[in-house]
């Protein structure tokens, strides 16, 4: 199992959301910032790290949100969404293809990563 840090960022009453590369797999799906836990991180510094390398961001993980078990054909990950805050830095796309800020009723409007889609019905209950 994959171990997975992705970071669930509020600005105005709109999250942020990113669009994985095309030439990645699932590409051009939206997703959450983040990344795979590498050996000896805890998941709060691997939410650093992916949104330093990712977005040129610098973040603060608060709290856990969610996670979640999804199998993909290619691997099972367990994802944890932290609730997270930008303490410097403007999101620049380093690895993505584009970034959006969406409220939760526009939600449907994109398509998103299987694993993402019972976080997101979280997000719509809870707000």
């Amino acid at each position: 199992m994959v171990e997975i840090s992705a970071a669930l960022i509020w600005d105005n009453g709109r999250f942020m959301i990113c669009q994985r590369p095309a030439h990645k797999t699932r590409g051009l799906l939206w997703e959450f910032v983040g990344g795979k836990v590498e050996p000896g991180e805890t998941g709060e510094e691997t939410l650093s790290r992916e949104c330093l390398e990712e977005l040129n961001i610098q973040v603060r993980a608060d709290s856990v949100f969610a996670d979640v078990v999804h199998t993909y054909p290619d691997m099972k990950i367990h994802m944890t969404l932290y609730n997270a805050t930008i303490v410097s830095g403007t999101p620049t796309l380093l690895e993505h293809n584009d970034l959006r800020w969406i409220t939760p009723e526009e939600i449907p409007e994109y398509v998103f990563c299987p694993a993402d889609i019972p976080l997101l019905k979280l997000i719509q209950e809870r707000r």
